[in-house]
Protein backbone atom coordinates (compact mmCIF):
# COMPACT_ATOMS: atom_id res chain seq x y z
CA UNK A 1 0.00 0.00 0.00
CA UNK A 2 1.65 3.43 -0.94
CA UNK A 3 0.04 6.67 0.69
CA UNK A 4 1.38 9.85 1.28
CA UNK A 5 3.32 11.09 4.53
CA UNK A 6 1.11 10.89 7.74
CA UNK A 7 -1.74 9.16 5.98
CA UNK A 8 -3.64 6.75 8.49
CA UNK A 9 -3.43 3.39 6.28
CA UNK A 10 -4.83 1.07 9.50
CA UNK A 11 -8.67 1.27 8.20
CA UNK A 12 -6.63 -0.07 4.77
CA UNK A 13 -4.78 -3.20 6.44
CA UNK A 14 -8.18 -4.24 8.43
CA UNK A 15 -10.24 -4.24 5.74
CA UNK A 16 -7.86 -5.92 3.40
CA UNK A 17 -7.38 -8.92 5.83
CA UNK A 18 -11.15 -9.53 6.32
CA UNK A 19 -11.27 -9.65 2.81
CA UNK A 20 -8.48 -12.45 2.80
CA UNK A 21 -10.33 -14.76 5.17
CA UNK A 22 -13.80 -15.13 2.99
CA UNK A 23 -11.43 -16.10 0.40
CA UNK A 24 -9.54 -18.61 1.54
CA UNK A 25 -12.94 -20.09 2.87
CA UNK A 26 -14.19 -20.55 -0.23
CA UNK A 27 -11.43 -21.83 -1.57
CA UNK A 28 -11.46 -24.71 1.31
CA UNK A 29 -14.95 -25.15 0.57
CA UNK A 30 -14.77 -25.74 -3.45
CA UNK A 31 -11.68 -28.09 -2.58
CA UNK A 32 -14.45 -30.10 -0.22
CA UNK A 33 -17.02 -29.89 -2.79
CA UNK A 34 -15.18 -31.81 -5.24
CA UNK A 35 -14.16 -34.82 -3.09
CA UNK A 36 -17.83 -34.73 -2.25
CA UNK A 37 -18.73 -35.33 -6.16
CA UNK A 38 -16.09 -37.71 -6.86
CA UNK A 39 -17.75 -40.08 -3.94
CA UNK A 40 -21.17 -39.28 -5.49
CA UNK A 41 -19.73 -41.07 -9.00
CA UNK A 42 -18.08 -43.75 -7.20
CA UNK A 43 -21.26 -44.98 -5.30
CA UNK A 44 -23.62 -44.94 -7.93
CA UNK A 45 -20.88 -47.25 -10.04
CA UNK A 46 -20.63 -49.50 -7.56
CA UNK A 47 -23.55 -50.23 -5.43
CA UNK A 48 -21.69 -52.73 -3.20
CA UNK A 49 -22.97 -53.64 0.30
CA UNK A 50 -20.71 -52.42 3.31
CA UNK A 51 -19.90 -53.94 6.08
CA UNK A 52 -19.30 -51.70 9.47
CA UNK A 53 -15.83 -51.99 11.36
CA UNK A 54 -15.81 -52.24 14.84
CA UNK A 55 -15.40 -48.28 16.09
CA UNK A 56 -12.46 -47.62 17.52
CA UNK A 57 -11.72 -45.57 20.64
CA UNK A 58 -11.67 -41.92 19.52
CA UNK A 59 -7.50 -40.52 19.30
CA UNK A 60 -6.88 -36.99 20.80
CA UNK A 61 -5.07 -35.15 18.25
CA UNK A 62 -3.18 -33.10 20.18
CA UNK A 63 -1.25 -32.94 23.74
CA UNK A 64 -2.35 -29.86 25.13
CA UNK A 65 -0.93 -27.62 22.05
CA UNK A 66 -2.71 -25.49 19.93
CA UNK A 67 -5.27 -27.26 17.23
CA UNK A 68 -4.57 -26.87 13.47
CA UNK A 69 -8.18 -26.25 12.14
CA UNK A 70 -9.37 -23.77 9.79
CA UNK A 71 -12.16 -21.20 10.81
CA UNK A 72 -15.04 -22.76 9.15
CA UNK A 73 -14.52 -25.97 11.01
CA UNK A 74 -14.41 -24.36 14.06
CA UNK A 75 -17.32 -22.53 12.98
CA UNK A 76 -18.93 -25.91 12.27
CA UNK A 77 -17.56 -28.20 15.41
CA UNK A 78 -19.00 -25.12 18.02
CA UNK A 79 -22.56 -25.59 15.96
CA UNK A 80 -22.14 -29.29 16.33
CA UNK A 81 -20.94 -29.77 19.82
CA UNK A 82 -18.03 -31.49 18.71
CA UNK A 83 -14.75 -31.36 20.38
CA UNK A 84 -11.94 -30.89 17.73
CA UNK A 85 -9.39 -32.08 19.88
CA UNK A 86 -10.64 -36.16 18.81
CA UNK A 87 -10.90 -34.66 15.10
CA UNK A 88 -8.08 -36.21 13.04
CA UNK A 89 -7.38 -33.42 10.43
CA UNK A 90 -6.92 -34.64 6.93
CA UNK A 91 -5.50 -31.06 5.74
CA UNK A 92 -2.13 -30.14 4.93
CA UNK A 93 0.34 -30.52 8.19
CA UNK A 94 -2.61 -32.60 9.78
CA UNK A 95 -5.16 -29.61 9.54
CA UNK A 96 -8.83 -30.15 10.14
CA UNK A 97 -11.17 -29.05 7.50
CA UNK A 98 -14.75 -28.87 6.94
CA UNK A 99 -15.06 -31.77 5.75
CA UNK A 100 -13.25 -33.46 8.90
CA UNK A 101 -15.86 -32.25 10.76
CA UNK A 102 -18.91 -33.44 8.66
CA UNK A 103 -17.41 -36.77 8.72
CA UNK A 104 -16.46 -37.34 12.42
CA UNK A 105 -18.77 -40.08 14.04
CA UNK A 106 -18.87 -39.56 17.76
CA UNK A 107 -17.18 -42.69 19.17
CA UNK A 108 -19.82 -44.30 21.71
CA UNK A 109 -17.85 -46.99 25.04
CA UNK A 110 -19.46 -49.88 25.23
CA UNK A 111 -22.09 -50.36 27.64
CA UNK A 112 -21.77 -52.11 31.05
CA UNK A 113 -24.23 -55.21 31.16
CA UNK A 114 -26.73 -54.45 33.87
CA UNK A 115 -26.65 -56.71 36.69
CA UNK A 116 -29.40 -59.31 36.82
CA UNK A 117 -31.89 -57.85 39.38
CA UNK A 118 -32.10 -59.48 42.75
CA UNK A 119 -28.33 -60.36 41.98
CA UNK A 120 -25.85 -59.90 44.95
CA UNK A 121 -23.19 -57.23 43.94
CA UNK A 122 -21.05 -57.68 47.21
CA UNK A 123 -19.84 -61.12 49.44
CA UNK A 124 -21.72 -61.63 52.51
CA UNK A 125 -22.16 -64.36 55.11
CA UNK A 126 -23.76 -65.55 57.73
CA UNK A 127 -22.66 -67.13 60.68
CA UNK A 128 -24.79 -69.41 63.05
CA UNK A 129 -24.32 -71.36 66.22
CA UNK A 130 -24.25 -74.77 65.92
CA UNK A 131 -26.93 -76.48 68.20
CA UNK A 132 -25.98 -78.62 70.62
CA UNK A 133 -27.98 -81.50 68.70
CA UNK A 134 -26.02 -80.60 65.08
CA UNK A 135 -22.87 -81.44 67.16
CA UNK A 136 -23.83 -84.56 68.69
CA UNK A 137 -25.05 -85.57 64.95
CA UNK A 138 -21.90 -84.54 63.71
CA UNK A 139 -19.69 -86.34 66.26
CA UNK A 140 -21.21 -89.70 65.92
CA UNK A 141 -22.13 -89.72 61.97
CA UNK A 142 -18.35 -88.36 61.64
CA UNK A 143 -17.36 -91.65 64.29
CA UNK A 144 -19.40 -93.96 61.84
CA UNK A 145 -18.37 -92.52 58.22
CA UNK A 146 -14.66 -92.66 59.28
CA UNK A 147 -14.31 -95.35 61.29
CA UNK A 148 -17.03 -98.42 60.19
CA UNK A 149 -15.37 -99.10 56.53
CA UNK A 150 -18.93 -98.86 54.56
CA UNK A 151 -19.99 -100.75 51.58
CA UNK A 152 -23.58 -100.91 50.29
CA UNK A 153 -25.92 -103.10 48.11
CA UNK A 154 -28.74 -101.92 46.02
CA UNK A 155 -32.05 -104.40 45.59
CA UNK A 156 -35.28 -103.52 43.05
CA UNK A 157 -38.55 -104.38 44.51
CA UNK A 158 -41.56 -105.40 42.74
CA UNK A 159 -43.97 -103.29 44.76
CA UNK A 160 -47.79 -104.56 42.71
CA UNK A 161 -48.81 -107.01 45.74
CA UNK A 162 -47.48 -104.24 48.76
CA UNK A 163 -49.85 -101.63 46.99
CA UNK A 164 -52.76 -104.05 46.42
CA UNK A 165 -52.19 -104.94 50.08
CA UNK A 166 -51.98 -101.91 51.46
CA UNK A 167 -55.02 -100.27 50.23
CA UNK A 168 -56.97 -103.20 51.13
CA UNK A 169 -55.75 -102.96 55.07
CA UNK A 170 -56.64 -99.02 54.11
CA UNK A 171 -59.83 -99.85 53.51
CA UNK A 172 -61.05 -101.19 57.18
CA UNK A 173 -62.20 -98.20 58.68
CA UNK A 174 -59.39 -97.01 61.91
CA UNK A 175 -56.66 -98.90 59.59
CA UNK A 176 -53.97 -96.78 58.75
CA UNK A 177 -50.82 -98.60 57.25
CA UNK A 178 -48.03 -96.63 55.21
CA UNK A 179 -44.90 -98.14 53.03
CA UNK A 180 -42.69 -97.49 55.81
CA UNK A 181 -45.08 -99.83 58.51
CA UNK A 182 -44.20 -102.68 55.78
CA UNK A 183 -40.88 -101.79 55.35
CA UNK A 184 -40.49 -102.03 59.13
CA UNK A 185 -42.29 -105.23 59.86
CA UNK A 186 -40.02 -106.47 56.20
CA UNK A 187 -36.99 -105.85 58.27
CA UNK A 188 -37.42 -107.18 61.13
CA UNK A 189 -38.82 -110.53 60.40
CA UNK A 190 -35.82 -111.17 58.26
CA UNK A 191 -33.19 -109.88 60.92
CA UNK A 192 -34.71 -112.88 62.59
CA UNK A 193 -33.50 -114.96 59.97
CA UNK A 194 -30.21 -113.35 59.46
CA UNK A 195 -28.58 -112.53 63.06
CA UNK A 196 -25.67 -111.35 62.22
CA UNK A 197 -27.16 -108.34 60.63
CA UNK A 198 -28.55 -107.63 63.73
CA UNK A 199 -25.22 -107.20 65.50
CA UNK A 200 -22.65 -104.33 66.58
CA UNK A 201 -18.85 -103.95 66.87
CA UNK A 202 -17.89 -103.82 70.51
CA UNK A 203 -14.30 -103.77 69.28
CA UNK A 204 -12.83 -106.80 71.18
CA UNK A 205 -16.42 -108.43 70.59
CA UNK A 206 -19.54 -108.55 68.14
CA UNK A 207 -22.62 -108.56 69.80
CA UNK A 208 -25.30 -110.56 68.27
CA UNK A 209 -28.52 -109.22 69.31
CA UNK A 210 -31.49 -111.60 70.12
CA UNK A 211 -34.15 -108.97 70.11
CA UNK A 212 -34.81 -106.27 67.55
CA UNK A 213 -35.12 -103.02 67.98
CA UNK A 214 -35.45 -101.00 64.99
CA UNK A 215 -34.85 -96.93 64.76
CA UNK A 216 -36.33 -94.87 62.27
CA UNK A 217 -35.22 -91.81 61.17
CA UNK A 218 -37.27 -88.58 61.48
CA UNK A 219 -35.75 -85.17 60.27
CA UNK A 220 -36.52 -82.25 62.51
CA UNK A 221 -35.53 -78.65 62.04
CA UNK A 222 -32.04 -79.03 63.54
CA UNK A 223 -31.04 -82.19 62.35
CA UNK A 224 -32.04 -85.98 62.17
CA UNK A 225 -33.41 -87.92 65.33
CA UNK A 226 -34.22 -91.73 65.29
CA UNK A 227 -36.35 -92.72 68.08
CA UNK A 228 -37.01 -96.58 68.36
CA UNK A 229 -39.65 -99.12 67.85
CA UNK A 230 -38.78 -102.08 70.36
CA UNK A 231 -39.52 -105.87 69.62
CA UNK A 232 -40.69 -104.69 66.01
CA UNK A 233 -40.92 -108.30 64.76
CA UNK A 234 -43.25 -108.88 67.71
CA UNK A 235 -45.75 -106.30 66.50
CA UNK A 236 -48.64 -106.05 63.82
CA UNK A 237 -48.38 -103.63 61.33
CA UNK A 238 -51.35 -101.39 62.49
CA UNK A 239 -49.03 -101.17 65.90
CA UNK A 240 -45.96 -100.19 64.74
CA UNK A 241 -47.77 -97.70 62.28
CA UNK A 242 -48.81 -95.87 65.41
CA UNK A 243 -45.86 -96.04 67.29
CA UNK A 244 -44.10 -94.57 64.50
CA UNK A 245 -46.26 -91.55 64.53
CA UNK A 246 -46.40 -90.61 67.76
CA UNK A 247 -42.63 -90.69 68.08
CA UNK A 248 -42.22 -88.85 64.73
CA UNK A 249 -44.37 -85.99 66.53
CA UNK A 250 -42.27 -85.82 69.96
CA UNK A 251 -39.17 -85.66 67.43
CA UNK A 252 -40.94 -82.60 66.12
CA UNK A 253 -42.25 -80.61 68.57
CA UNK A 254 -38.54 -82.03 70.73
CA UNK A 255 -40.33 -84.08 73.41
CA UNK A 256 -38.85 -87.31 72.92
CA UNK A 257 -36.85 -88.91 76.08
CA UNK A 258 -33.53 -90.89 75.57
CA UNK A 259 -35.31 -93.76 76.44
CA UNK A 260 -37.14 -93.28 73.66
CA UNK A 261 -34.09 -93.06 70.91
CA UNK A 262 -31.69 -95.60 72.42
CA UNK A 263 -31.00 -98.97 72.26
CA UNK A 264 -31.65 -99.50 68.51
CA UNK A 265 -29.90 -102.82 66.40
CA UNK A 266 -30.82 -101.47 62.52
CA UNK A 267 -32.11 -98.67 61.64
CA UNK A 268 -34.36 -97.62 58.45
CA UNK A 269 -34.12 -94.04 56.97
CA UNK A 270 -36.78 -93.71 54.24
CA UNK A 271 -36.53 -90.32 51.73
CA UNK A 272 -39.04 -91.69 49.30
CA UNK A 273 -41.85 -89.53 50.50
CA UNK A 274 -39.60 -86.62 49.18
CA UNK A 275 -39.33 -87.97 45.40
CA UNK A 276 -35.64 -89.56 46.31
CA UNK A 277 -35.61 -92.92 43.88
CA UNK A 278 -32.58 -94.05 45.49
CA UNK A 279 -29.46 -93.02 48.11
CA UNK A 280 -26.84 -94.63 50.53
CA UNK A 281 -27.19 -93.72 54.37
CA UNK A 282 -24.36 -93.48 56.68
CA UNK A 283 -24.86 -96.15 59.84
CA UNK A 284 -26.21 -95.31 62.96
CA UNK A 285 -23.72 -96.57 65.55
CA UNK A 286 -24.08 -98.95 67.15
CA UNK A 287 -25.73 -100.79 64.66
CA UNK A 288 -23.72 -102.74 61.86
CA UNK A 289 -26.03 -101.75 59.19
CA UNK A 290 -28.51 -99.02 57.80
CA UNK A 291 -31.10 -99.36 54.77
CA UNK A 292 -31.94 -96.88 52.64
CA UNK A 293 -35.85 -96.74 51.19
CA UNK A 294 -36.23 -94.67 48.11
CA UNK A 295 -39.62 -94.00 46.68
CA UNK A 296 -42.03 -95.94 44.19
CA UNK A 297 -41.90 -95.35 40.47
CA UNK A 298 -43.66 -96.48 37.51
CA UNK A 299 -41.37 -98.26 35.46
CA UNK A 300 -41.40 -101.14 32.47
CA UNK A 301 -40.78 -104.68 34.03
CA UNK A 302 -40.65 -107.99 31.89
CA UNK A 303 -43.92 -110.38 33.34
CA UNK A 304 -44.27 -113.73 31.64
CA UNK A 305 -42.39 -112.62 28.32
CA UNK A 306 -43.99 -109.11 28.21
CA UNK A 307 -43.23 -105.77 29.06
CA UNK A 308 -45.76 -104.15 30.98
CA UNK A 309 -45.91 -101.20 33.35
CA UNK A 310 -44.64 -102.33 36.91
CA UNK A 311 -43.61 -100.51 40.69
CA UNK A 312 -40.84 -100.66 41.71
CA UNK A 313 -38.37 -99.26 44.97
CA UNK A 314 -35.32 -99.43 45.55
CA UNK A 315 -33.16 -99.93 48.35
CA UNK A 316 -29.55 -99.75 49.32
CA UNK A 317 -28.11 -101.83 52.45
CA UNK A 318 -25.08 -100.28 54.05
CA UNK A 319 -22.85 -102.59 55.77
CA UNK A 320 -20.49 -102.18 58.58
CA UNK A 321 -17.82 -104.79 56.95
CA UNK A 322 -16.00 -105.44 60.48
CA UNK A 323 -18.97 -107.55 60.99
CA UNK A 324 -21.29 -108.27 57.94
CA UNK A 325 -19.38 -109.38 54.64
CA UNK A 326 -20.91 -109.20 51.24
CA UNK A 327 -22.50 -112.49 50.93
CA UNK A 328 -24.34 -111.68 54.16
CA UNK A 329 -25.72 -108.52 53.10
CA UNK A 330 -27.13 -110.38 50.13
CA UNK A 331 -29.20 -112.85 51.68
CA UNK A 332 -30.89 -110.52 54.04
CA UNK A 333 -31.84 -108.18 50.98
CA UNK A 334 -33.18 -111.26 49.74
CA UNK A 335 -35.45 -112.33 52.15
CA UNK A 336 -36.43 -108.82 52.88
CA UNK A 337 -37.74 -108.55 48.88
CA UNK A 338 -39.60 -111.98 49.82
CA UNK A 339 -41.66 -110.91 52.63
CA UNK A 340 -42.09 -106.86 51.07
CA UNK A 341 -43.19 -108.90 47.38
CA UNK A 342 -45.47 -110.89 49.01
CA UNK A 343 -46.94 -109.53 52.02
CA UNK A 344 -49.19 -111.81 53.26
CA UNK A 345 -45.85 -113.82 54.44
CA UNK A 346 -45.95 -111.39 56.95
CA UNK A 347 -49.08 -111.94 58.50
CA UNK A 348 -48.54 -115.98 58.98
Amino acid sequence: IIGEKGEDIQSLIGSSATSEAPAEEKKEEKKDEAPAKEEVKAEAKAPEKKTEAPKAAPVVNNSGGRILASPLAKKLAEEKGVDLSFITGTGEGGRITKRDVDHYVPYDAPARPAAASGAATSESYTDEPVSQMRKTIARRLGESKFTAPHFYLTISLDMDNAIAARKAMNSHEGVKVSFNDMVIKAVSLALRKHPAINSSWLGDVIRRNNHVHIGVAVAVDEGLLVPVIRFADSKGLSQIGEEVKVLAQKAKDKKLQPAEWEGNTFTVSNLGMFGIEQFTAIINSPDSCILAVGGISQEPVVKNGQVVPGNIMKVTLSCDHRVVDGATGAAFLQTFKQYMENPVMMLV
